[in-house]
């Protein structure tokens, strides 16, 4: 705490009761009040005990107030006995990966639930789930790569320009991307998300503002991609004529600041909201609360900081390719909403699935072998409007490991067409879902505008390829 010498034994003497708040205020003052003379804190803590009710909501000292308006102890939540409504999507959708979102509609906080026909397996809630509670958010439901999303941008270059440049575009996407935990750019944007004061306002993003300015305009490891391809539009909806355009089409999420986001504040949640074994990654935070609105403000920043990436990714590119921007279409997932539902504000999660309502836009890939698609939302009441995020995965990394070789990989690529510049087995296109069926099982959902065929793909990986 810096030269402050402030202990538990200070603030009992100041009134306050002889139970949590003394732990959370000295742990508050540790965050806020750093640095401040020990006069300076006392009467801020004295001020807070005086009018606690003043106090709920003020991102810097509401913990504290919270802690003295409920000072009874936590305790233990139960779940429901019955679950509540949900629909399933698809039919290749195993066991256990129901019977966790079976769990998730159990809360006494869940209204509704969905599975999308990519759904698989995952922690707390399966990838392609979405569950829709009532003013609380699950940190855990959202995920850890908060804000993850794809992004395609349509260009004007000619499409023929994709074969007869292909070694320039190659190049561009080498040396113009950067992937996994160490590589970044040497020369870092100016962006205006860095001057937002929501990183002053909560210390976690103040720390890890460094970090997310460092890895600005890269991209995760594991699934996440940038590709060059064709984009085919099969009508002039999107306000272009239909035809065969040069597209860029990029995959990643909040990096490490959204990770250190996630972990955080699933610690907090576990700690305030215990909860069966079984269900201990459900865990929720009130957004009535200090650390509910917290995590709420958090979370869209890291959001925005990896809408912010993609933006810069895709300058990079197209600075270095040429050409204009035509179209861009963004969607994203892991995160969460506030929607109205049958006349009733929900907060909904989509953990590996999309924003489908009535008229939205969204790209959801396949793999890297086989074309994605280019979709409108048609606003299904019954899937919470959620749509797929991809194809979702067939097989685990694990099983892809063992099950797939390199050479197998290069043989398929080279079949369709597609060069891979990094990757591993773990994202072998055969570790994948087959699109079609994905698509045909969430027709209800939305309505196809388009394609995206992958020809170049970048991926964390060594540069030669698989």
């Amino acid at each position: 705490m810096g030269n402050l010498k402030l202990k538990g034994k200070d603030i009992l003497k100041l009134g306050y009761p002889n139970n949590q708040s003394i732990n959370v205020a000295l742990e508050v003052m540790k965050r806020h009040a750093a640095g401040k003379n020990i006069q300076y804190v006392k009467s801020v803590l004295k001020a807070i005990l005086a009018h606690p009710q003043d106090y709920v909501g003020d991102l810097a000292f509401g913990q504290i107030a919270e802690a003295l308006l409920c000072s009874t102890k936590t305790e233990k939540r139960e779940l429901s006995a019955q679950r509540a409504p949900f629909q399933i999507f698809g039919t290749a959708i195993a066991e256990e990966t129901k019977t966790q979102l079976y769990t998730a509609l159990k809360l006494p906080v869940s209204v509704a639930g969905a599975l999308m026909p990519d759904a698989h397996s995952g922690y707390g809630l399966p990838i392609g789930g979405v569950l829709a509670t009532e003013n609380a958010v699950i940190p855990y439901g959202v995920g850890l790569d908060i804000g993850c999303r794809m992004c395609l941008s349509i260009l004007d270059i000619p499409i023929s320009y994709l074969a007869g440049a292909k070694d320039k575009l190659e190049k561009a996407l080498g040396e113009h991307t950067k992937f996994g935990m160490y590589e970044t750019h040497k020369s870092h944007v100016d962006h205006e998300i860095f001057e937002r004061d929501t990183f002053d306002l909560i210390p976690l993003l103040k720390r890890l503002k460094p970090k997310a300015i460092k890895q600005m305009g890269t991209s995760g490891g594991g699934n996440h991609f940038v590709e060059i391809g064709e984009v085919t539009l099969s009508d002039a909806s999107l306000g272009l004529p239909a035809g065969t355009y040069l597209g860029i089409l990029s995959h990643s999420g909040s990096r490490g600041f959204g990770a250190e986001i996630a972990q955080y504040y699933v610690r907090k949640a576990v700690e305030q909201c215990p909860l069966p074994r079984e269900a201990q990654h459900f865990a929720w935070l009130d957004l009535s609360t200090h650390l509910g609105l917290e995590y709420w403000m958090a979370m869209n920043l890291a959001g925005d900081y990896a809408s912010a990436c993609h933006e810069d990714i895709h300058r990079r590119l197209i600075r270095a390719i040429g050409g204009r921007l035509r179209l861009r279409i963004e969607n994203h997932h892991n995160f969460a909403w506030k929607e109205v539902h049958e006349g009733r504000e929900l907060i909904v999660h989509r953990k590996g699935a999309t924003p489908a309502g009535e008229g939205v836009l969204g790209i959801i890939p396949a793999s890297m072998s086989e074309k994605g698609y280019i979709v409108r939302g048609r606003g299904n009441s019954e899937s919470l409007c959620s749509a797929s995020h991809g194809a979702g995965r067939a097989f685990s990394r694990a099983d892809a490991r063992n099950r797939f070789t390199q050479s197998e990989i290069k043989k398929l690529l080279k079949q369709k067409g597609v060069t891979l510049i990094g990757g591993t087995t773990e994202e072998a296109p055969m570790a994948y879902k087959d699109i079609g069926e994905v698509m045909n099982a969430q027709s209800e959902l939305v309505d196809i505008l388009g394609t995206f065929q992958p020809r170049i793909v970048r991926m964390e990986g060594l540069r030669s390829g698989v």
